[in-house]
């Protein structure tokens, strides 16, 4: 007797299913638009969510996030504060945050920002307003389920050189604020701190490391 051969559906083989973007200061979700069809292309349903980086309605985001997700297995993939953004939704351990497997930052200053801080010192909290609320973390671990792939610049170009002189950044985020005990993977990439968001070999490990196990 013939058997007609059962299709193989690839998304079976996948740990993620969606994707949330997140993207960070001063920025929205249309500088993200390259990294997310990438994303997209690899067959992930993708939400690209913006919000007000100086004034976030944190409520308003971690909604958006549970909704978008529900109770697919999910990945993180956030650039700068929006990674310290994913650091407040985990904490909320919603129904939802307990499907995401994966985050992956790009120049997050996981420890705290450095700039943000000296902006706050110098009494420049209206250049800042309530993102200092995660900008100036201490955190110092990743104790969450999900695991935590922290990629870096090494590149520079910004205002971190001449703020500490002879410091590895990637010109706005310290090389050191981007690694927290318990990630899973730290990599360096020789990019300054947007050139992460765009860069076709950030999106290729990005892409191997929502495939992996």
């Amino acid at each position: 007797m013939n058997h007609s051969p059962v299709p193989f559906d690839i998304s079976a083989t996948k740990q993620v299913e969606c994707i949330v973007v997140l993207h960070g200061l001063y920025m929205s979700g249309f500088v993200m638009k390259p990294l997310s069809a990438r994303l997209g292309k690899s067959g992930y349903r993708i939400l690209n969510l913006s919000y007000n980086t100086l004034t976030p309605n944190i409520d308003e985001i971690c909604a958006s996030i549970d909704r978008f997700i529900a109770d697919s297995p999910a990945a993180l993939v956030c650039h700068s504060m929006g990674g310290l953004v994913a650091r407040a939704y985990l904490e909320r351990g919603s129904a939802a945050s307990k499907q995401v497997k994966k985050v992956v930052t790009l120049g997050t200053p996981h420890k705290g920002s450095t700039i943000a801080k000296h902006m706050h010192d110098k009494g420049l909290e209206l250049l800042l307003k309530n993102s200092v609320e995660f900008l100036l973390s201490s955190n110092q671990d990743w104790p969450f389920e999900a695991k935590l792939y922290s990629i870096a610049g090494d590149l520079p170009i910004g205002l971190m050189p001449l703020l500490q002189k002879g410091s590895q950044s990637d010109g706005t985020v310290l090389l050191e604020e981007t690694k927290l005990n318990g990630m899973a993977e730290h990599k360096v990439f020789h990019l300054s701190h947007t050139s992460l968001i765009y860069s076709r070999a950030v999106m290729d490990y990005i892409c191997a490391l929502l495939e992996k196990p």
